[in-house]
């Protein structure tokens, strides 16, 4: 999980995700990852020290009040959270929202 001095996902090696494409760009805060769904939908942003992800409005509002490191998308807003990659979440955990993000995104894409 790391380039350079930040954490940054080794997506590649999350299982149940198909085919996906990056693009990487600078802000004002420093470079991020944009991980896409072959349709060119978003479906993580990573930022080295935070990663975000679209999720369930139930769901991210259960973990925005179990973990103080999780917190509304700033990318997705409520229909994500932004989690500090901190250790507070097990990585089973993380690789389990990101597929679910993955997921999520292919069936508002197809119309599920």
């Amino acid at each position: 999980m790391v380039l350079g001095d930040a954490k940054m996902m080794e997506i590649a090696r999350i299982s149940g995700i198909g085919e996906w494409t990056e693009r990487r760009r600078k802000t004002e805060r420093g470079e991020e990852i944009l991980y896409e769904v072959p349709t060119g939908k978003v479906f993580l942003v990573d930022r080295g020290k935070t990663i975000e992800v679209r999720c369930d409005g139930k769901l991210g509002r259960k973990l925005r009040e179990e973990y103080e490191t999780v917190m509304e998308s700033r990318y997705f807003g409520w229909g994500g959270i932004e989690i500090v990659m901190c250790g507070q979440l097990e990585e089973a955990e993380i690789e389990d929202l990101v597929r679910l993000s993955y997921n999520m995104t292919l069936e508002r894409e197809n119309g599920v």
